[in-house]
This record gives structure tokens, sequence and C-alpha cells, in this order.
């Protein structure tokens, strides 16, 4: 028995256009093609081959923190990446350091669901 990969993260969301509106212009997500499911909803692109799937109709509270249930992004960097939100006016946690030394910060969707936006540590630094 063998585990292959990650394929997709789901999130479950009160309304899916807002959340599309915020995956495709905060994130920049591509949206790709979803399965006419009876249930509404919609498929984004995560790096080559992992997808987001956001599921509608959401009741329930969400319960989401950078120290909680979160997902992460490997990004390429982070000074444009804050750039970005300061210029979509979209608020975020203020940059950290790991103790391996990756750089990290958080945005939340409008449902309230964290996403690590994260450089990994330099070369060789195993601490």
């Amino acid at each position: 028995m063998k585990i292959h990969d990650l394929d997709h993260v789901a999130i479950h969301v009160k309304n899916v256009e807002p959340s599309c509106e915020f995956y495709r212009t905060v994130l920049c997500l591509k949206q790709i093609p979803r399965p006419a499911f009876t249930f509404p909803g919609a498929w984004f692109q995560l790096g080559s081959v992992q997808e987001l799937h956001i599921i509608g109709d959401r009741k329930d509270p969400v319960f989401s923190h950078n120290r909680g249930n979160h997902f992460a992004l490997r990004v390429d960097d982070l000074d444009a990446w804050e750039h970005h939100f300061q210029e979509l006016k979209i608020e975020y946690r203020e940059r950290r350091s790991r103790p391996d030394g990756a750089l990290q910060i958080y945005v939340s969707d409008p449902d309230g669901h964290y996403v690590e936006l994260f450089t990994p540590p330099p070369p060789g630094n195993s601490t």
C-alpha cells in the first residue's frame, strides 16, 4: 500500500461566488472545470497537480487559525504577495520567520479559512 500524493484540499463555504472572487483575485488561482455535482461549488488549480475544492452552502461556523486548521501554499516571492495584498487592501498577518528559516504570512478568505503563504528555509538550514 502506498499514498502517492495530496490530490486536493476541500473547504466548506457559505457562499461560493465571494469565495471564488477571493481565490481568483486575492490568491490569483486559476479556476478549473468541475463535474456537475448536485451542490454548489468550484475548483481551483493549486500548483502543478493539486486542487482546491470549494463546497457551498456551509451553515456551521469555521474554526481556522494560523496555528490550527489551515492550508499552506509555497510561493516564490513574499515581498510581491505582501505588495499585492496591500494594493487590494487585504488584511494579512505580518511576516514571520519559522525556527527553520522559512518565512510565512497568512490571509483569511471570506469565511475565515486561513491560508499560509510561505517561502522555504534557505538551503542547508536543518534547524
